[in-house]
């Protein structure tokens, strides 16, 4: 197999040879490989602009620092100065790396490295200048050990089956796979992330080793969550998160990446479900999605089984939300593989009950922040929460008027449509409702839904969609309300007050019914609403009195003093 280099590229590996050459004229003896990704990325067809540059011999920030200066000395080429990034091993950095960009392409220059490592740790205790073959053998995998070398212009496969396994779609790693995970147990969930990136085949000693107890003991107590997590956020958005979320569960790795913390798992409000759940919301996602495989489907059954597999038809709004934002799409992913613990609460801080899903995520994968998975992965939990229900016992109004109302609270609801804070949107939330209620009624082993109960569900949704669209409902669920509170209280002549929210709940109720209403028929409706004792008004209960002068003559609203 053979590498093949666009002109750039090509240039690259020349400008990186004769600058080892001209170290060598100066007594510097080194060779430079690109390593890992970039070769099997190019090997596969796929493109890659980070590269590795594995040196023998040399430290990386001393090759760079000389490699730059030739490539503008000698070249005049627009470079960057170099960045030196100490080691980390906590984050799988185990060697000080030069970086800098030159023709367009972000370079990491690293020795090649032997490794020695404690029993009790995934850190090493040693490394070292090494060989070609220690550095290949130390690596996690073989498609990940192959390296390209800039002076002879070819692939060198020193584990001997790299290649191959490139060729046949295999995950191997170089070592016996126990040592491999016992040295280093990332390298386990490593593994399940290039087998579903790159649709291969996990070797089944590979298999046997990653479900030995002992490995799976190490995965919890050997890599830090914030690693863990940081895979799991790259399997969610790469090619496959469905089949991630299958080797997770047939390889019984949900416990340990799906890890509760102690203080989480001593007080629970109930017990996790089967990681079955898991895939089996999964699957449904991936069925909506339309990423369904007839080749997956005719290795188990015959061509007249296929034909009556339920391939459900969503109304598009459903979609719509999700497959436009990458990110979004991550997140249900996640909340599908996070099914097992919906509902679950565990005791806090001063008593208060939490979250099991919140818990997960923020002390067992230590997620963080991005991709709003802290806060948006519960969001859809609790819109589930809110919308199943509300779905299932859902009834047509006589008007209307009266179905825009109804729809329109629902949809609006805090649980079922924050945008502005989390990107989640009231159709992204039906979705995952809808995969939430079809949980029960998908077959792993015919991979299939259990066709009259889940088309009836699904037809539950279907209609309730293309009913808001007869009335017009999704066009008024961002909507503002056509007055605010100034202009309420200037009409009513009133002071501010709780009592303010509640009126603007009753004037988003009468836009939704009247969509073409103008602001001066709202104000009407307000006097004569007001005027029949139908508003909650301070005169009612609330606290305030009727001041015109609290209202300044821009119609801001004055504090009122203590």
């Amino acid at each position: 197999m053979d590498v093949k280099l666009t002109p750039q590229e090509d240039q690259l590996c020349t400008l990186l040879d004769e600058c080892a050459e001209e170290m060598k004229a100066e007594g510097v003896q080194t060779s430079c490989r690109i390593a890992g990704g970039w070769v099997r990325d190019k090997l596969l067809g796929l493109q890659s602009n980070d590269i590795d540059v594995a040196l023998e011999d040399i430290m990386g920030v001393i090759f760079a620092q000389k490699f730059i200066s030739y490539c503008y000395n000698e070249k005049r080429l627009e470079i960057k100065g170099v960045t030196k990034i100490a080691s980390n091993p906590e984050q799988s950095k185990h060697l000080e790396t030069a970086r800098t960009t030159v023709l367009g392409y972000e370079l990491d220059f690293v020795n090649l490295r032997s490794e020695e490592y404690a029993s009790g740790s995934r850190i090493p205790t040693q490394v070292t200048f090494g060989t070609p073959l220690q550095d290949a053998m130390r690596r996690d995998i073989t498609i990940n050990a192959l390296f390209y070398n800039v002076h002879t212009r070819s692939v060198e496969d020193c584990t001997g089956k790299g290649l191959e396994d490139i060729r046949h779609g295999l995950i191997r790693t170089p070592l016996p796979p126990r040592e491999t995970f016992m040295d280093d147990p990332l390298r386990v969930i490593r593994c399940v992330r290039f087998a579903s990136r790159l649709g291969f085949d996990l070797v089944p000693e590979l298999q046997d080793a990653v479900r030995d107890p002992e490995i799976q003991t190490a995965v919890v107590s050997k890599i830090s969550r914030e690693r863990v997590g940081d895979e799991l956020n790259k399997m969610m958005k790469g090619r496959d998160p469905l089949r991630s979320i299958q080797l997770i569960h047939n390889l019984s790795l949900y416990g340990p990446v799906f890890h509760l913390p102690p203080s989480l798992e001593s007080n629970l409000s109930g017990t996790p479900t089967s990681p079955e759940d898991a895939v089996k919301a999964a699957s449904i996602l991936n069925l909506f999605l339309g990423n369904t495989s007839p080749t997956s489907y005719t290795q188990n059954f015959s061509l007249t089984a296929l034909s009556s597999l339920f391939i459900p038809q969503l109304h598009p709004l459903l979609l719509a939300d999700v497959t436009k934002h990458p990110a979004v799409l991550a997140r249900v992913w996640l909340a599908c593989a996070l099914t097992p613990y919906r509902g679950l609460t565990y005791v806090g801080r001063k008593g208060k009950r939490c979250s099991v899903i919140e818990g997960i995520l923020r002390d067992g994968l230590k997620i963080g922040t991005q991709n709003h998975y802290l806060d948006g992965t519960p969001a859809l939990f609790a819109a589930w929460d809110v919308l199943s229900e509300s779905i299932s016992t859902w009834t047509p109004a006589s008007t209307d008027g009266e179905e825009r109302v109804r729809q329109g609270l629902l949809l609006r609801h805090k649980s079922v449509h924050q945008p502005q804070i989390l990107g989640i949107t009231w159709s992204t939330s039906m979705l995952f409702s809808l995969v939430q209620d079809l949980v029960p009624l998908w077959d792993i082993t015919r991979e299939a839904l259990d066709a009259p109960a889940a088309e009836k569900r699904i037809q539950a949704y279907n209609t309730f969609i293309s009913r808001a669209e007869e009335v017009g409902t999704p066009g008024l669920v961002d909507c503002k309300t056509i007055v605010d509170g100034r202009d309420i209280l200037r009409v009513l002549d009133a002071n501010p007050g709780p009592w303010t929210g509640k009126v603007l709940g009753r004037v988003l109720q009468w836009q939704l019914e009247f969509p073409d209403g103008t602001k001066e028929q709202c104000e009407e409706w307000l006097k004569s609403e007001y005027a029949a004792g139908r508003l909650a008004t301070p005169e009612s209960g609330a606290s305030g009195i009727k001041r015109s002068q609290d209202i300044d003559e821009e119609g801001a609203v004055k504090k009122a003093k203590t």
